[in-house]
């Protein structure tokens, strides 16, 4: 017989979306909220780990995936006694889900929390495994307009979203792997519109109290901005912006960066490959439909892009390549990569 479900004001939440959408900024509105652990480390159990070494159900796989954790920073940001914990995930551990909770659940337990909550833009890509690990998981999907993620990730000039690119994304990339995230989101949270919350970015910035309204209500508990102003915590305190050293305010201003940024034939591009989803995200399209058919590439592209990322995905879930994933961003320390 199945545990019964914890009250809603309980239950854990998982803030995902695309990268530089404002992920970080709502988990930090909700840290300084005063009702979750605070916690600033990365667990990429689904994402990394469970590829790296197989089965978590496999003793040896969860030893060494245990191990490999209690070198990464994300440990040492949690505070945790390395024994107690490291016991307790090889005694009770069985799957992703359970290696989250547990983490987290003595996180909060520690600092006496009533809940937590998980930061993880990727996340966005396990929901189902999430929510099947953890039943009365919440998620809040924050979505923002892909031409200003695709600025934004240009800007970073690191983003490579397939290994297999030299260079670093173009803007017709970064916006084709930003609806395809969106549209991975939107069809896993289908499967439990309930506990399933889209957020517009936008909003959150221009009208914050309606926004925390909805999300409370959501959540099952008051997020009161007033408070959330005198507890400002992360990204409420210090931008994380990749335009945060800019001077002028096109640049600084978060809200429609695009329309000073990227030249007309720019925005004639991004909108050809993702206007239409643009438009099903409330997003008003700039460029007369004349202007902005696909060329040939553009069409191509549309088609494929989509295919290489679900096919990446899969490879790294599903087949042994995952044991080749990168670990590096664990930022383990002694140099330790397990083998």
């Amino acid at each position: 017989m199945s545990a019964p479900s914890p009250p809603r004001a309980k239950c854990p939440v998982f803030v995902i979306g695309c990268h530089r959408s404002g992920t970080n900024l709502l988990y930090d509105i909700l840290l300084s909220s005063g009702g979750f652990a605070v916690y600033r480390g990365y667990l990429p159990i689904y994402k990394m780990l469970i590829p790296r070494y197989g089965s978590i159900q496999v003793p040896e796989n969860r030893r060494r995936l245990v191990d490999t954790w209690l070198h990464s920073k994300g440990f040492r940001r949690s505070g945790l006694d390395a024994g107690e914990i490291s016991a307790k995930l090889m005694n009770d551990c069985r799957s992703g889900g359970d290696f989250i909770r547990i983490v987290m659940d003595g996180v909060a337990r520690q600092q006496g929390a009533p809940r937590w909550a998980v930061y993880d833009p990727d996340n966005v890509l396990y929901m189902s495994e999430i929510k099947t690990d953890i039943p009365e998981a919440l998620f809040i999907h924050i979505v923002r307009d892909g031409r200003d993620i695709a600025l934004s990730l240009r800007k970073m000039g690191e983003f490579r979203p397939v290994p297999w690119n030299r260079k670093p994304a173009s803007l017709q990339a970064t916006a084709l792997y930003w609806r395809w995230l969106v549209e991975n989101g939107r069809r896993h949270g289908r499967s439990f519109p309930d506990d399933y919350l889209e957020v517009r970015y936008e909003e959150l910035v221009t009208a914050p109290e309606q926004a925390l309204q909805n999300i409370g209500r959501f959540l099952g508990c008051d997020l009161d901005y007033a408070q959330i102003q005198a507890n400002k915590m992360g990204r409420l305190k210090e931008s994380n912006s990749s335009f945060r050293e800019s001077t002028t305010a096109s640049e600084s201003n978060p809200i429609n960066r695009w329309k000073k940024l990227l030249t007309p034939e720019e925005v004639a591009c991004l909108e050809s490959l993702i206007g239409d989803y643009l438009q099903q995200s409330g997003y008003t399209l700039s460029i007369p439909e004349r202007d902005r058919q696909p060329n040939l590439r553009q069409v191509w592209m549309r088609s494929v892009y989509p295919a290489l990322l679900g096919a990446k995905l899969w490879l790294k879930t599903k087949t042994p390549a995952g044991r080749f994933s990168n670990l590096s961003a664990l930022e383990l320390n002694e140099a330790e990569e397990q083998g």
